[in-house]
């Protein structure tokens, strides 16, 4: 199984925020297979915890005994989309049969966005309004798309993305994991760069401080991860922290193609 360890620079920071009791939010990242995933928990009492742990910890431990599992030339974009879809089912199914087995945990949901770097690339999968930026150089970017509702009134053209941002209806999501029997996880994959920094979040980080203002700490900045994670933090807890707050940062410290390829280039030769 191809180690990461040497290529992914990861930092990572949760907090309650200001306002809140405790986390509902869980995160869990292994530069060594290359994965980090994010999850933010939703239910009355402890219920949102529970939800967004078990979302974490299934799809960190049964991805990892999947990849120690299947050969490195499956490994390819759409393979890697596939385990990811799969996980995030299986975890919606997990949580949804946890809710109506146990009156205490009914209702409870998370949302979820999970990376897996593979063969100079990055597969994105996620549900709900946790999400995943990349910074490239200059360029600062909003990879996936949120499942909210704020979302669907941006994309109708009903307000403005300067409206939604003062909006009340910011924690409407359309999509969650462990609310319905099945869930559809939306998975991309991307080229990914040496360079490249992508940061995973909660919406307690991206309701409180602004694209422009996170664009800023990155850059400024990116040589030191564990500390840029840090900042983030503190400045949704300065702005308000009216949710728990989470960050994963990931940078790509150099390319890594898979080394299945030429391998697999000989087998077509001579196949």
């Amino acid at each position: 199984m191809l180690n990461l360890s040497s290529v992914l620079e990861v930092a990572t920071a949760t907090h309650p925020g200001m306002v809140r009791s405790h986390n509902e939010d869980s995160i869990a990242a292994d530069p060594d297979i290359g994965l980090a995933v994010l999850a933010d928990g939703m239910g009355g009492y402890n219920a949102g915890e529970v939800a967004s742990g078990i979302a974490v910890e299934l799809i960190r431990t049964e991805l990892k005994k999947a990849l120690s599992e299947v050969k490195p030339e499956q490994l390819n974009g759409k393979g890697v989309e596939t385990l990811l879809a799969e996980h995030a089912e299986r975890a919606n199914a997990a949580i949804y049969q946890a809710a109506q087995s146990q009156p205490q945990y009914s209702g409870m949901g998370t949302t979820l966005v999970v990376a897996m770097w593979r063969d100079n690339r990055v597969s994105v999968g996620h549900i709900g309004d946790s999400r995943l930026y990349r910074l490239r150089g200059a360029d600062f970017e909003q990879i996936t798309r949120d499942h909210s509702l704020l979302q669907e009134q941006i994309d109708s053209g009903m307000i403005t993305r300067e409206q939604a941002r003062h909006s009340q209806n910011k924690n409407l999501v359309t999509r969650a994991v462990g609310i319905d029997p099945q869930v559809e996880p939306e998975v991309h994959t991307y080229d990914a760069q040496p360079g490249d920094i992508y940061l995973l979040c909660s919406d307690g980080l991206s309701d409180m401080v602004s694209d422009e203002d996170i664009q800023l700490t990155l850059t400024s900045l990116q040589t030191n991860l564990p500390l840029a994670a840090q900042q983030l933090v503190q400045q949704a807890n300065d702005n308000g922290g009216r949710d728990n707050v989470s960050v994963i940062l990931v940078r790509v410290a150099r390319g890594y193609p898979a080394r299945v390829g030429w391998l697999a280039k000989l087998k077509s030769w001579f196949g």
